[in-house]
């Protein structure tokens, strides 16, 4: 069974409303009233094809979006979207379509991307699993080598609805930048700080901790426990050899300013 299948078997859509909801709505060709329990109200607990089940209808919606923040969604975009999915996400055929419906759906609902991300924010509390949505987003973004501004400006604004700190946006951007080979070494370690989620004043035995807390959120074991489908792993792998990269150059880092202060 595909895991929106599973999701919907589950009956997880009749269980609330919203922008989530209605994309299950419009997939599955229902509705699912504005008088339903949202899942929230009602104290519902996702199971994990439940959790699975959101976070790809609301990824595959905030990508749409993403892909209409100019104002229109090219057939280069579409192209690009469906390259990603069967490239880059590895998922089966019947996913994929279903995938490419839920983005065909939402490109021109009534919710924006925020509203998504707001209602993911509710239903999925691990922080991992949405900093892995944010991660994605930035991954389509950059996707043609180059962030237009209004790409930029949802990257930006998007961490807030989503529930994630602000410093995010710079540690991705620095990430997704010098893969391109465009970003510059002077903001690289202020990156990494942001990746740990600590400042710089930070001291080394806090580090230590922010590092191990980190690297448990994004063990892939850990993350398919919560929901994240197996294609999603590769991902939860990037991210937490970012948090291991950021690491050991702080560490490093330190370690040559003690040399040269004790020279």
């Amino acid at each position: 069974m595909s895991w929106l299948g599973a999701g919907i078997g589950a009956g997880i859509g009749m269980m609330f409303g919203g922008p989530i909801g209605a994309a299950l709505g419009a997939w599955v060709g229902s509705s699912f009233g504005s008088g339903l329990k949202r899942m929230a109200e009602a104290g519902v607990t996702l199971n994990r094809d439940g959790a699975q089940t959101v976070f790809i209808v609301a990824l595959f919606s905030m990508l749409a979006k993403m892909a209409k923040a100019d104002g229109q969604v090219s057939k280069a975009e579409i192209q690009l979207v469906e390259d990603f999915i069967k490239h880059n996400l590895r998922l089966s055929p019947e996913d994929r379509q279903q995938a490419i419906k839920i983005f065909q759906n939402a490109k021109d609902d009534q919710y924006s991307i925020y509203d998504y991300a707001q209602q993911f924010r509710q239903l999925i509390r691990n922080q991992a699993m949405r900093e892995m949505v944010y991660r994605l987003l930035f991954a389509v973004a950059f996707a043609d080598g180059e962030l237009h501004p209004a790409e930029e400006q949802i990257l930006k604004q998007i961490p807030v609805s989503l529930g994630l700190h602000e410093s995010i946006f710079t540690a991705m951007f620095n990430e997704f930048a010098q893969n391109g080979g465009a970003a510059a070494s002077g903001t690289s370690l202020k990156a990494h700080y942001d990746t740990l989620g600590v400042s710089s004043d930070v001291s080394d035995r806090d580090l230590k901790l922010a590092y191990r807390r980190k690297a448990a959120e994004f063990h892939p074991d850990k993350i398919a426990s919560k929901g994240l489908p197996e294609e999603f792993m590769r991902h939860a792998e990037d991210q937490m050899k970012s948090v291991t990269v950021a690491y050991d150059a702080i560490v490093a880092a330190r370690k040559r300013e003690a040399a040269v202060n004790q020279a």
